[in-house]
């Protein structure tokens, strides 16, 4: 699904992983994490895909930096985060970016 996202400026924070093997709970959580970062303040939306080599990129978009730091933050998303870590990925990176212009296409 691709993110309805209002005019820029706003923020995008890139998470970028390869996942190691099996589920593990990964699923679940992963959806638990979307459902709860979309009740934050400053949340606008998020777009996901993940290829069969286990990379995945997940970009969730944010009005301000506060709005991400307080999710980065929230104790929910703070204790997935460190499971993710000793669990569900071999190597992850994340990327926050102020987006200063996007532009779309459609049919």
């Amino acid at each position: 699904m691709i993110a309805s996202t209002p005019p820029a400026p706003y923020y995008a924070v890139i998470f970028t992983s390869l996942r190691t093997d099996g589920d593990q709970g990964y699923a679940e959580a992963a959806e638990r994490m979307v459902q709860l970062a979309r009740e934050q303040p400053g949340f606008l939306g998020v777009e996901s895909a993940r290829g069969n080599d286990g990379v995945g990129i997940t970009v969730s978009y944010w009005t301000s930096e506060a709005a991400i730091l307080a999710w980065k933050h929230h104790p929910e998303h703070s204790a997935i985060r460190e499971r993710g870590r000793s669990t569900w990925y071999a190597r992850c990176q994340t990327r926050v970016c102020r987006v200063e212009r996007a532009y779309e296409f459609s049919l």
